[in-house]
């Protein structure tokens, strides 16, 4: 008699993953484990947050408002073009510093990724072991990685620049255009379908691919190729994954706002601090790691991470 395999499912994992985050860090309870841990899940978080910012234009109403901001951005043009002598060079310094950055911390949560991994998948607090098995893929993973941060660049700053230079000719101008608007609508419209796809291929390949290098050893090529074909198979079981972890998001986004607000902002301060904060937030990043596992694990035995149970 032929067994079938289950039903792939978005809730089941749920209470596997909750089985886990027990076993790994409360059974026994082991603040040394939990720093190590935490350690490898800092690195694997490293440099993801980014930033952002709130734009907000105001064109007035009147001729006057209009000419004050025009003769305000025409003195402001006219300060750069007399000071281009040290301030090209300090842009220049920056965006260097920031370029490099942004690799060595690429770099450093490619490993972290498949360290932490480790730990989740093994039950074990290691730091030296998994840095060091799984170099190639870890390095692979920070090419992939350099591969999407920079084409995403290529589609983005073309849009950016379509919207900059929209608004500064209606700030020159002191009033909006219909014309103006549009387009820097359409762009905002394409602009944020852009940070979507780049969103989905970053959470598909942390995910999904990620496990699939750290079970054959092999590079991101390789990786995406099998988990592309698999994708296409089942793409409505991954449409509903996507959408049930946008739910588990808010569901953990309004238990942490509601901690933070019942401590008077005071783990909302402990959370910020670096490699402290996720320390104590380690059981939701174990929860949201051993999640995508489980759930690919459903997908047959090729693709369970985690080692079989042993017989006593």
């Amino acid at each position: 008699m032929t067994i079938q395999p289950p039903e792939i499912s978005v809730t089941r994992p749920v209470g596997q993953a909750l089985d886990r985050v027990k076993l790994v860090l409360f059974q026994p309870f082991d603040l040394g484990k939990w720093f190590v841990i935490g350690f490898c899940a800092w690195l694997a978080q490293l440099g993801e947050h980014g930033f952002g910012g709130n734009f907000n234009f105001n064109f007035g109403g009147g001729r006057g408002r209009g000419g004050s901001v025009r003769e305000a951005f025409g003195q402001a043009w006219e300060y750069v073009q007399n000071n281009l002598y040290w301030i090209l060079p300090t842009v220049i310094a920056l965006v260097a510093v920031g370029v490099a950055l942004w690799l060595v911390f690429t770099w450093l949560s490619s490993r972290g990724k498949f360290m932490f991994l480790h730990c989740v998948a093994h039950n074990r607090a290691e730091v030296a072991v998994p840095w060091r098995q799984f170099a190639h893929p870890g390095n692979s993973l920070f090419l992939f990685r350099i591969l999407l941060g920079l084409t995403g660049t290529i589609l983005t700053l073309p849009l950016l620049a379509v919207i900059a230079v929209g608004i500064l000719r209606m700030v020159q101008r002191g009033e909006p255009s219909v014309v103006g608007i549009l387009v820097s609508l359409v762009m905002a419209l394409a602009l944020i379908a852009v940070a979507i796809v780049l969103a989905l291929i970053g959470k598909f390949t942390t995910d999904f691919v990620v496990p699939i290098m750290f079970l054959r050893g092999v590079g991101w090529r390789q990786g995406w190729g099998e988990f592309w074909g698999m994708l296409w198979r089942k793409i409505g079981h991954f449409v509903l994954y996507i959408l049930f972890q946008i739910l588990l998001a808010l569901a953990i986004g309004t238990i942490t706002l509601i901690v933070v607000l019942a401590t008077c902002c005071i783990a909302g301060c402990l959370l910020a601090l670096p490699y402290l904060g996720t320390v104590l937030f380690l059981p939701v990043l174990l929860f949201s790691r051993a999640y995508s596992l489980h759930y690919l694990a459903q997908f047959g035995r090729d693709y369970d991470v985690y080692p079989p149970p042993v017989n006593v």
